[in-house]
């Protein structure tokens, strides 16, 4: 997984906090979507890209749990999800740079494998470790549930991902000597007044925003062994071809001439 380049800092970005329940050892993530969900909207419209409403409303649960995800993980991590679903059968990636506080994804609508049962692949880089990676099968549509799955099997450690109000969602994990009745009794209510019942140690305020880092020089380097190859085939007669990020399906106009000067510099 290539790391990402830093988002624009004028950008104020989601603020996801965490704290620590104590007395009840389990980690809280919590933050309000609104912001980010506007700027994944943007990037779809200004790159022409056109999402079923039931991919849509997949993919942001699937968005919102990534993010906490993150933000209750260490800072030297790169993070991707890979979520297949066979009912509606759609791919839902996403990425993640701790470092930088980059999000991004997309949906995978065509060309979807079909197989018996729902995959969770999560792949992790951990500073200059080599990535792991880990697959979990799990039921139904909704991400929260793949996610807690993920953690159960994975992690070897509960979580419970909860959504507080329209666009505000919250992650329980466990942490060692977890009450456990406590965690797996709680419901929405529980955790939006938690504040109120338990006592919360702040832990960290961390910043994330939409942004993929995908640009002309990494398109090329996907199409230069084509190019290597047969050029012919990849241009079909036209002075540029049209390429769309792998990781974010942003649109890319990539003349010939500046992949063939690009070859010629590798």
């Amino acid at each position: 997984m290539a790391q990402t380049t830093p988002p624009n800092t004028d950008d104020p970005g989601l603020e996801v906090r965490t704290c620590f329940v104590r007395h009840r050892n389990a980690l809280l993530a919590r933050a309000a979507f609104g912001d980010m969900f506007v700027d994944y909207y943007l990037h779809l419209s200004a790159n022409a890209i056109r999402v079923e409403p039931a991919h849509d409303a997949i993919f942001k649960r699937a968005l919102a749990a990534f993010t906490l995800h993150c933000a209750s993980r260490p800072w030297n991590e790169l993070i991707a999800w890979t979520i297949n679903f066979q009912e509606p059968l759609v791919n839902v990636f996403l990425v993640g740079d701790n470092e930088t506080g980059a999000v991004a994804g997309r949906v995978f609508a065509e060309n979807v494998k079909e197989g018996p049962e729902n995959l969770f692949y999560a792949d992790v880089v951990r500073g200059q470790q080599p990535k792991r990676r880990s697959a979990v099968a799990f039921e139904g549509d909704d991400p929260f549930r793949a996610a807690e799955k993920f953690y159960t099997q994975s992690e070897q450690r509960g979580a419970r991902y909860f959504q507080l109000g329209e666009e505000e969602f919250a992650l329980l994990s466990e942490h060692p000597d977890c009450d456990l009745g406590w965690f797996q009794g709680l419901d929405a209510g529980d955790v939006r007044g938690l504040d109120q019942h338990e006592t919360l140690a702040p832990l960290e305020q961390r910043i994330y925003r939409w942004h993929c880092g995908c640009n002309q020089s990494r398109m090329m380097e996907v199409l230069a062994p084509t190019m290597k190859v047969d050029p012919e085939a990849l241009f079909a007669g036209d002075p540029k071809v049209e390429i769309r990020c792998p990781r974010c399906g942003a649109r890319h106009l990539i003349t010939r001439e500046a992949l063939e000067a690009f070859v010629a510099q590798r």
